[in-house]
C-alpha cells in the first residue's frame, strides 16, 4: 500500500430551524463570555442582525457588532474588527454571514492575538505553524447564506488590498467551535444571491469530486452534496420561504466545503482573481466560468462525471451533465460571460498569471499552464 493523506473533518454543527435561539449557549460551549459579532455591511441593520444580538444581550453577553467588511474582505477590514475587538475587551467572535463575513470574522478571532502580518500564514506548506495557537479566540460560526461553507472551514479568503490578489490564510484552530446552520436566517436572500450562493456550493462539490486527490470520503460527500443542489437550488430560488429547499442548501454548502478538502482547480483558479480586480461575487463568477472548465477537463474527467451523472439521474453521461450546467445556470439568470458582471479583455494576462499562482492550480484533473488558463479566459471574458 503506497497511498498515504491526510484527512480533517468539522466541528460541532447546530442544524435547523430555529436553532439561532440556542446562540447563548454555543457561546458557553466556545468559552466565549464577551463575543464580538462580525457581519458584512449589508446585514448590520437586517431584523436577522439585530434579533441575535437581542438573543446575546438577553443572556448578559453584551450587544457587540463590527460590520465594516466589504464584498471581498481585505486586511484593512480585518485590522479595522481587531482594533474593535481589542478595544472591547473581547474573547470571542460570532462570525456571522455570507461568505464575507464568516471569512473576516475568522480572521479577527485568528490574528488578534499574533504578532505576525497575516500574509505569514498563507495557505502554502507547513506556514501556519508560524502562528501562536494558544492566541487564537474561539469563533462560533453562524451563516447566513447557502454557499461558501466557510463556517466548517479552516481557511478565510483575504484580498491583498495592495496587490488585488486573494490569498488563503490557513489554519487549524480556525474551524469554528460551534456552528448554528439555521435555515430560517436564509429566508428573505434576494434571487441574485441565492443563485450565486447555490452555485458557489456546487462548484465546491463539482470540483472536489473532479479532483485527481486521494480522498474518498470526501469524495462522497461531493457527490451527495451536488444531488443536494440539483434538487433543491431551482426550489429556494423560484421559492425563497421554501425552508426544506433552504436547510438541504446550507446542508449542500457545508458538505461542498468539507468535500473541497480534496483539492479544488480551474473554476477557482480564475475566479479569485476576477473577483480581487473587479470585485465579482465569488459563486456567480464560478457558475460563468464552469462551462469552458468542464470542457478543458473532459479528456480526465469524462468517465467520473458520467457515473455522477447516472448517480444524479440526468441521462447522456458527460455532455447530458454538460446540458445540465447550461440548463440550471440559465433557470437562474447567470451571465454568460463575466463581461456581464463587470470584467474587461484589457488584464488577461495579468489574470492569467494570478490564476497559475492560485493554490487552487493544484486540484485540477488537467494540468494548468500560461497556454490554456489564457484560453480559459478568453472564453470565459
Amino acid at each position: 500500500m503506497t497511498i498515504q493523506a491526510n484527512w480533517s473533518y468539522p466541528t460541532a454543527i447546530k442544524f435547523g430551524a430555529g436553532r439561532i435561539n440556542e446562540i447563548a449557549e454555543a457561546c458557553a460551549q466556545a468559552g466565549i463570555n464577551k463575543p464580538l459579532l462580525v457581519t458584512d455591511k449589508g446585514l448590520a441593520d437586517l431584523p436577522i442582525t439585530q434579533s441575535t444580538l437581542d438573543l446575546l444581550e438577553s443572556a448578559g453577553l453584551g450587544r457587540a457588532l463590527f460590520a465594516d467588511v466589504d464584498p471581498n474582505p481585505n486586511e484593512i477590514n480585518m485590522e479595522a474588527g481587531i482594533e474593535v475587538y481589542k478595544q472591547g475587551g473581547h474573547d470571542g467572535v460570532i462570525a456571522f454571514g455570507g461568505g464575507s463575513g464568516l471569512d473576516l470574522g475568522k480572521m479577527v478571532a485568528f490574528m488578534a492575538g499574533q504578532t505576525r502580518p497575516v500574509w505569514d500564514f498563507e495557505d502554502i506548506g507547513d506556514w501556519w505553524t508560524r502562528a501562536a495557537a494558544d492566541a487564537i479566540a474561539p469563533i462560533i460560526a453562524v451563516p447566513t447564506t447557502a454557499g461558501t461553507g466557510s463556517e466548517v472551514g479552516r481557511a478565510s479568503v483575504i484580498t491583498n488590498s495592495q496587490t488585488h490578489v486573494k490569498k488563503i490564510i490557513f489554519h487549524p484552530k480556525v474551524l469554528p467551535t460551534v456552528v448554528i446552520c439555521d435555515p430560517e436566517l436564509t429566508i428573505g436572500m434576494p434571487k441574485v444571491i441565492t443563485a450565486g450562493t447555490g452555485m458557489d456550493a456546487f462548484a465546491h462539490c463539482l470540483e472536489a469530486y473532479s479532483s485527481p486527490h486521494y480522498h474518498p470520503m470526501s469524495q462522497g460527500i461531493a457527490l451527495e452534496g451536488m444531488k443536494l443542489v440539483k434538487e433543491n437550488l431551482l426550489r429556494a430560488y423560484e421559492d425563497g420561504t421554501d425552508i426544506d429547499a433552504r436547510a438541504n442548501m446550507m446542508s449542500a454548502a457545508a458538505m461542498g466545503a468539507t468535500a473541497f478538502q480534496k483539492g479544488l482547480g480551474a473554476i477557482h483558479a480564475l475566479s479569485h482573481p476576477i473577483g480581487a480586480i473587479y470585485n465579482t461575487h465569488h459563486g456567480m463568477t464560478n457558475a460563468v466560468v464552469m462551462p469552458p472548465v468542464l470542457r478543458l477537463n473532459r479528456p480526465e474527467i469524462e468517465q467520473r462525471i458520467g457515473h455522477a451523472a447516472a448517480y444524479l439521474g440526468i441521462e447522456g453521461g458527460f455532455d447530458g451533465f454538460y446540458g445540465y450546467v447550461l440548463k440550471l445556470r440559465q433557470e437562474l439568470a447567470v451571465p454568460d460571460k463575466l463581461a456581464e458582471l463587470g470584467a474587461g479583455t484589457d488584464r488577461i494576462d495579468e489574470l492569467t498569471d494570478m490564476a497559475l499562482q492560485d493554490p487552487s492550480c493544484g486540484g485540477n484533473p488537467v494540468e494548468l499552464n500560461q497556454e490554456n488558463v489564457k484560453q480559459l479566459f478568453i472564453d470565459c471574458i
